[in-house]
Protein backbone atom coordinates (compact mmCIF):
# COMPACT_ATOMS: atom_id res chain seq x y z
CA UNK A 1 0.00 0.00 0.00
CA UNK A 2 2.89 2.37 0.66
CA UNK A 3 4.12 1.75 -2.86
CA UNK A 4 0.70 2.72 -4.20
CA UNK A 5 0.66 5.90 -2.10
CA UNK A 6 4.13 6.74 -3.38
CA UNK A 7 3.05 6.19 -6.98
CA UNK A 8 0.02 8.48 -6.64
CA UNK A 9 2.05 11.11 -4.81
CA UNK A 10 4.85 11.14 -7.39
CA UNK A 11 2.37 11.34 -10.28
CA UNK A 12 0.63 14.38 -8.79
CA UNK A 13 3.81 16.05 -7.47
CA UNK A 14 5.61 15.82 -10.82
CA UNK A 15 2.62 17.43 -12.57
CA UNK A 16 2.52 20.21 -9.98
CA UNK A 17 6.23 20.93 -10.41
CA UNK A 18 5.98 21.03 -14.22
CA UNK A 19 2.97 23.35 -14.12
CA UNK A 20 4.70 25.59 -11.55
CA UNK A 21 7.82 25.93 -13.70
CA UNK A 22 5.79 26.73 -16.82
CA UNK A 23 3.57 29.31 -15.11
CA UNK A 24 6.50 30.93 -13.30
CA UNK A 25 8.53 31.10 -16.50
CA UNK A 26 5.69 32.83 -18.36
CA UNK A 27 5.14 35.25 -15.48
CA UNK A 28 8.83 36.18 -15.38
CA UNK A 29 8.90 36.67 -19.15
CA UNK A 30 5.90 39.02 -19.14
CA UNK A 31 7.28 40.86 -16.10
CA UNK A 32 10.61 41.44 -17.87
CA UNK A 33 8.88 42.73 -21.00
CA UNK A 34 6.87 45.10 -18.80
CA UNK A 35 10.03 46.34 -17.03
CA UNK A 36 11.63 47.20 -20.38
CA UNK A 37 9.12 50.07 -20.68
CA UNK A 38 10.59 51.69 -17.52
CA UNK A 39 14.26 51.82 -18.49
CA UNK A 40 15.89 55.11 -17.49
CA UNK A 41 18.94 56.42 -15.68
CA UNK A 42 21.20 53.53 -14.67
CA UNK A 43 18.27 51.12 -14.90
CA UNK A 44 19.03 49.22 -18.10
CA UNK A 45 18.04 45.85 -19.55
CA UNK A 46 20.51 43.94 -17.33
CA UNK A 47 19.25 45.69 -14.18
CA UNK A 48 15.66 44.97 -15.22
CA UNK A 49 16.50 41.28 -15.63
CA UNK A 50 18.17 41.26 -12.21
CA UNK A 51 15.09 42.93 -10.69
CA UNK A 52 12.70 40.39 -12.22
CA UNK A 53 14.83 37.44 -11.07
CA UNK A 54 15.01 38.83 -7.53
CA UNK A 55 11.21 39.09 -7.44
CA UNK A 56 10.79 35.45 -8.55
CA UNK A 57 10.33 34.11 -4.96
CA UNK A 58 7.38 36.45 -4.45
CA UNK A 59 5.91 35.53 -7.83
CA UNK A 60 6.32 31.81 -7.08
CA UNK A 61 4.58 32.27 -3.73
CA UNK A 62 1.64 34.04 -5.41
CA UNK A 63 1.30 31.46 -8.20
CA UNK A 64 1.70 28.33 -6.07
CA UNK A 65 -1.98 27.77 -5.09
CA UNK A 66 -3.27 27.92 -8.68
CA UNK A 67 -0.30 25.89 -9.95
CA UNK A 68 -1.09 23.17 -7.40
CA UNK A 69 -4.74 23.20 -8.49
CA UNK A 70 -3.89 22.76 -12.18
CA UNK A 71 -1.08 20.30 -11.47
CA UNK A 72 -3.34 18.17 -9.31
CA UNK A 73 -5.99 18.13 -12.04
CA UNK A 74 -3.41 17.01 -14.60
CA UNK A 75 -1.75 14.40 -12.38
CA UNK A 76 -4.92 12.77 -11.11
CA UNK A 77 -6.60 13.27 -14.47
CA UNK A 78 -3.85 11.28 -16.17
CA UNK A 79 -4.41 8.44 -13.72
CA UNK A 80 -8.15 8.61 -14.40
CA UNK A 81 -7.65 8.64 -18.19
CA UNK A 82 -5.52 5.50 -17.93
CA UNK A 83 -8.26 3.87 -15.82
CA UNK A 84 -5.80 3.52 -12.95
CA UNK A 85 -8.12 5.25 -10.50
CA UNK A 86 -10.94 2.93 -11.56
CA UNK A 87 -8.72 -0.10 -10.93
CA UNK A 88 -7.74 1.27 -7.52
CA UNK A 89 -11.37 1.77 -6.56
CA UNK A 90 -12.25 -1.74 -7.82
CA UNK A 91 -9.39 -3.13 -5.70
CA UNK A 92 -11.01 -1.65 -2.59
CA UNK A 93 -8.91 1.51 -2.26
CA UNK A 94 -11.14 4.17 -0.71
CA UNK A 95 -11.41 7.75 -1.95
CA UNK A 96 -10.14 8.95 1.42
CA UNK A 97 -6.99 6.85 0.97
CA UNK A 98 -6.38 8.35 -2.48
CA UNK A 99 -6.93 11.87 -1.12
CA UNK A 100 -4.42 11.15 1.64
CA UNK A 101 -1.87 9.90 -0.88
CA UNK A 102 -2.30 13.13 -2.87
CA UNK A 103 -2.12 15.42 0.16
CA UNK A 104 1.08 13.98 1.69
CA UNK A 105 3.58 15.27 -0.92
CA UNK A 106 1.55 18.43 -1.51
CA UNK A 107 1.70 19.19 2.23
CA UNK A 108 5.49 19.37 1.86
CA UNK A 109 5.05 21.84 -1.00
CA UNK A 110 2.67 23.91 1.16
CA UNK A 111 5.22 24.06 3.99
CA UNK A 112 7.91 25.08 1.50
CA UNK A 113 5.54 27.79 0.23
CA UNK A 114 5.02 29.12 3.77
CA UNK A 115 8.79 29.30 4.34
CA UNK A 116 9.21 30.99 0.97
CA UNK A 117 6.61 33.63 1.82
CA UNK A 118 7.97 34.24 5.31
CA UNK A 119 11.70 34.44 4.64
CA UNK A 120 12.92 34.31 1.03
CA UNK A 121 10.28 36.47 -0.70
CA UNK A 122 10.36 39.49 1.69
CA UNK A 123 14.17 39.65 1.67
CA UNK A 124 14.61 39.27 -2.09
CA UNK A 125 11.78 41.73 -2.75
CA UNK A 126 13.41 44.28 -0.44
CA UNK A 127 16.74 43.93 -2.25
CA UNK A 128 15.03 44.14 -5.65
CA UNK A 129 13.06 47.30 -4.84
CA UNK A 130 16.09 48.96 -3.25
CA UNK A 131 18.39 48.30 -6.22
CA UNK A 132 15.73 49.36 -8.70
CA UNK A 133 15.02 52.63 -6.88
CA UNK A 134 18.72 53.50 -6.66
CA UNK A 135 19.28 52.71 -10.35
CA UNK A 136 16.23 54.68 -11.50
CA UNK A 137 17.28 57.76 -9.52
CA UNK A 138 16.94 57.79 -5.75
CA UNK A 139 18.70 61.15 -5.41
CA UNK A 140 15.79 63.06 -6.92
CA UNK A 141 12.73 64.11 -4.93
CA UNK A 142 9.80 61.70 -5.35
CA UNK A 143 11.23 60.28 -8.56
CA UNK A 144 10.95 56.53 -8.00
CA UNK A 145 8.03 54.52 -6.65
CA UNK A 146 9.20 54.52 -3.03
CA UNK A 147 6.76 54.96 -0.17
CA UNK A 148 4.65 57.62 1.50
CA UNK A 149 4.25 57.77 5.26
CA UNK A 150 2.76 60.16 7.79
CA UNK A 151 3.93 60.62 11.35
CA UNK A 152 2.28 63.38 13.36
CA UNK A 153 2.24 66.60 11.32
CA UNK A 154 4.92 65.41 8.88
CA UNK A 155 4.38 63.71 5.51
CA UNK A 156 7.37 61.69 4.32
CA UNK A 157 8.37 60.12 1.02
CA UNK A 158 11.37 57.74 0.85
CA UNK A 159 12.73 56.61 -2.50
CA UNK A 160 14.64 53.54 -1.30
CA UNK A 161 15.61 51.61 1.82
CA UNK A 162 18.82 49.63 1.39
CA UNK A 163 19.22 46.25 3.15
CA UNK A 164 21.82 47.81 5.50
CA UNK A 165 19.22 50.33 6.73
CA UNK A 166 20.47 53.37 4.80
CA UNK A 167 17.71 55.53 3.30
CA UNK A 168 17.94 57.20 -0.11
CA UNK A 169 15.98 60.23 -1.26
CA UNK A 170 13.97 61.49 1.74
CA UNK A 171 11.38 64.18 1.02
CA UNK A 172 9.54 65.72 4.00
CA UNK A 173 6.62 68.14 4.29
CA UNK A 174 5.79 69.58 7.73
CA UNK A 175 2.45 71.32 8.39
CA UNK A 176 1.02 73.26 11.32
CA UNK A 177 -2.31 72.65 13.06
CA UNK A 178 -4.14 74.60 10.32
CA UNK A 179 -2.56 72.40 7.63
CA UNK A 180 -0.36 75.22 6.38
CA UNK A 181 3.00 74.18 4.97
CA UNK A 182 5.85 75.20 7.29
CA UNK A 183 8.81 73.34 5.87
CA UNK A 184 9.72 71.27 2.81
CA UNK A 185 13.04 69.47 2.64
CA UNK A 186 14.96 66.86 0.68
CA UNK A 187 17.89 64.77 1.93
CA UNK A 188 20.02 62.58 -0.31
CA UNK A 189 20.73 59.99 2.41
CA UNK A 190 19.88 59.09 5.99
CA UNK A 191 21.51 56.66 8.39
CA UNK A 192 20.36 55.58 11.81
CA UNK A 193 22.04 56.70 15.03
CA UNK A 194 21.38 55.51 18.57
CA UNK A 195 17.94 57.13 19.02
CA UNK A 196 17.29 59.04 15.80
CA UNK A 197 18.34 59.42 12.16
CA UNK A 198 21.08 61.57 10.64
CA UNK A 199 20.09 63.23 7.36
CA UNK A 200 22.90 64.07 4.92
CA UNK A 201 23.07 66.70 2.14
CA UNK A 202 19.82 68.41 3.12
CA UNK A 203 18.09 71.15 1.17
CA UNK A 204 15.14 72.68 3.01
CA UNK A 205 12.70 75.49 2.37
CA UNK A 206 11.13 77.29 5.37
CA UNK A 207 7.84 79.19 5.03
CA UNK A 208 6.69 81.96 7.40
CA UNK A 209 3.17 83.25 8.12
CA UNK A 210 3.49 86.02 5.52
CA UNK A 211 4.13 83.58 2.69
CA UNK A 212 7.85 84.28 2.45
CA UNK A 213 10.32 81.47 2.11
CA UNK A 214 13.97 80.85 2.93
CA UNK A 215 16.17 78.12 1.45
CA UNK A 216 18.88 76.48 3.57
CA UNK A 217 21.50 73.89 2.73
CA UNK A 218 22.80 71.62 5.49
CA UNK A 219 25.49 68.95 5.41
CA UNK A 220 23.78 67.05 8.23
CA UNK A 221 20.57 67.28 10.24
CA UNK A 222 19.08 65.22 13.06
CA UNK A 223 15.72 63.65 12.32
CA UNK A 224 13.56 62.31 15.12
CA UNK A 225 11.07 59.80 13.74
CA UNK A 226 9.53 56.63 15.16
CA UNK A 227 10.46 54.44 12.17
CA UNK A 228 13.27 51.98 12.82
CA UNK A 229 15.30 50.47 9.92
CA UNK A 230 13.41 47.18 10.41
CA UNK A 231 10.06 48.96 10.27
CA UNK A 232 11.11 50.96 7.21
CA UNK A 233 12.02 47.80 5.34
CA UNK A 234 8.50 46.61 6.13
CA UNK A 235 6.86 49.85 5.00
CA UNK A 236 8.70 49.89 1.68
CA UNK A 237 7.23 46.57 0.55
CA UNK A 238 3.76 45.84 -0.68
CA UNK A 239 1.64 44.39 2.19
CA UNK A 240 1.13 41.10 0.32
CA UNK A 241 4.91 40.51 0.30
CA UNK A 242 5.53 41.10 4.01
CA UNK A 243 6.04 38.25 6.48
CA UNK A 244 3.42 37.69 9.15
CA UNK A 245 5.65 39.17 11.86
CA UNK A 246 6.17 42.32 9.79
CA UNK A 247 2.47 42.71 9.09
CA UNK A 248 1.68 42.32 12.78
CA UNK A 249 4.27 44.89 13.88
CA UNK A 250 3.33 47.49 11.29
CA UNK A 251 -0.42 47.28 11.84
CA UNK A 252 0.26 47.87 15.55
CA UNK A 253 2.43 50.88 14.68
CA UNK A 254 -0.33 52.31 12.45
CA UNK A 255 -2.85 51.82 15.24
CA UNK A 256 -0.58 53.75 17.62
CA UNK A 257 -0.37 56.58 15.07
CA UNK A 258 -4.18 56.48 14.71
CA UNK A 259 -3.88 55.55 11.02
CA UNK A 260 -5.98 53.07 9.06
CA UNK A 261 -4.42 49.58 9.25
CA UNK A 262 -7.17 47.61 7.46
CA UNK A 263 -4.99 46.92 4.40
CA UNK A 264 -2.37 45.23 6.58
CA UNK A 265 -5.01 43.21 8.45
CA UNK A 266 -6.30 41.98 5.08
CA UNK A 267 -2.82 40.92 3.97
CA UNK A 268 -2.22 39.32 7.38
CA UNK A 269 -5.27 37.07 7.11
CA UNK A 270 -4.52 36.22 3.47
CA UNK A 271 -1.02 35.12 4.33
CA UNK A 272 -2.01 33.26 7.49
CA UNK A 273 -4.71 31.31 5.62
CA UNK A 274 -2.64 30.70 2.47
CA UNK A 275 -2.07 26.97 3.30
CA UNK A 276 -5.82 26.57 3.93
CA UNK A 277 -6.53 28.24 0.58
CA UNK A 278 -4.14 25.88 -1.20
CA UNK A 279 -5.64 22.83 0.50
CA UNK A 280 -9.15 23.96 -0.49
CA UNK A 281 -8.09 24.35 -4.14
CA UNK A 282 -6.48 20.91 -4.15
CA UNK A 283 -9.63 19.43 -2.57
CA UNK A 284 -11.73 20.96 -5.36
CA UNK A 285 -9.34 19.52 -7.96
CA UNK A 286 -9.72 16.04 -6.46
CA UNK A 287 -13.51 16.37 -6.36
CA UNK A 288 -13.50 17.35 -10.03
CA UNK A 289 -11.53 14.25 -10.98
CA UNK A 290 -13.92 11.93 -9.14
CA UNK A 291 -16.90 13.92 -10.39
CA UNK A 292 -17.53 15.89 -13.60
CA UNK A 293 -13.96 15.66 -15.02
CA UNK A 294 -13.59 11.91 -14.69
CA UNK A 295 -13.54 11.20 -18.43
CA UNK A 296 -12.68 14.44 -20.25
CA UNK A 297 -9.59 15.44 -22.19
CA UNK A 298 -6.44 16.93 -20.69
CA UNK A 299 -7.17 20.29 -22.29
CA UNK A 300 -10.58 20.46 -20.64
CA UNK A 301 -9.05 19.71 -17.23
CA UNK A 302 -6.42 22.43 -17.66
CA UNK A 303 -9.06 24.91 -18.82
CA UNK A 304 -11.28 24.06 -15.85
CA UNK A 305 -8.40 24.39 -13.40
CA UNK A 306 -7.35 27.77 -14.80
CA UNK A 307 -10.98 28.95 -14.78
CA UNK A 308 -11.54 27.92 -11.16
CA UNK A 309 -8.19 29.36 -10.06
CA UNK A 310 -8.74 32.72 -11.69
CA UNK A 311 -12.33 32.88 -10.49
CA UNK A 312 -11.06 32.33 -6.97
CA UNK A 313 -8.44 35.07 -7.34
CA UNK A 314 -10.99 37.48 -8.77
CA UNK A 315 -13.32 36.77 -5.84
CA UNK A 316 -10.48 37.45 -3.40
CA UNK A 317 -9.45 40.62 -5.24
CA UNK A 318 -13.03 41.90 -5.19
CA UNK A 319 -13.93 40.99 -1.61
CA UNK A 320 -10.66 42.28 -0.16
CA UNK A 321 -11.03 45.93 -1.29
CA UNK A 322 -14.79 45.70 -0.64
CA UNK A 323 -14.07 44.97 3.02
CA UNK A 324 -11.95 48.14 3.17
CA UNK A 325 -14.65 50.24 1.49
CA UNK A 326 -17.76 48.88 3.23
CA UNK A 327 -16.14 48.18 6.59
CA UNK A 328 -16.83 44.47 7.12
CA UNK A 329 -14.00 42.41 8.69
CA UNK A 330 -11.09 41.49 6.37
CA UNK A 331 -11.17 37.97 7.83
CA UNK A 332 -14.66 37.50 6.31
CA UNK A 333 -13.36 38.65 2.91
CA UNK A 334 -10.58 36.05 3.04
CA UNK A 335 -12.65 33.17 4.44
CA UNK A 336 -15.71 33.51 2.17
CA UNK A 337 -14.06 32.25 -1.10
CA UNK A 338 -12.36 29.42 0.83
CA UNK A 339 -15.67 28.26 2.30
CA UNK A 340 -17.24 28.34 -1.18
CA UNK A 341 -14.46 26.05 -2.44
CA UNK A 342 -14.92 23.64 0.47
CA UNK A 343 -18.70 23.47 -0.05
CA UNK A 344 -18.26 22.97 -3.80
CA UNK A 345 -15.75 20.16 -3.27
CA UNK A 346 -17.91 18.48 -0.62
CA UNK A 347 -20.99 18.52 -2.86
CA UNK A 348 -19.08 17.07 -5.81
CA UNK A 349 -17.50 14.35 -3.69
CA UNK A 350 -20.88 13.31 -2.32
CA UNK A 351 -22.32 13.08 -5.80
CA UNK A 352 -19.33 11.04 -6.96
CA UNK A 353 -19.74 8.69 -4.01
Amino acid sequence: MRQLDRYIGISVLSSVLVVTLIVLGLDLLFAYINELDDLRGDYGAIQALEYVLLTSPRRLYDLLPVAMLVGCLIGLGTLASNSELTIMRAAGISVARIIGAVMKPLAVVMVAGVLLGEYAAPYSESVAESRRAIAVGSNEAIRSRGLWHREGDEFIHINAVQPNGVLRGITRYRFDDQRRLQEASFAARARVQESDWLLEHVERTLFDENGHSRVDTLDQQRWEVGLSPELLRIVLLDPDVLPLSGLWRYQQYLAEQELNNSVYWLSFWRKLLQPVTTAALVFVAISFIFGPLRSVTLGQRVFTGVLVGFSFRIAQDLLGPSSLVFGFPPLVAVLAPILVLVVMGTVLMRRAG
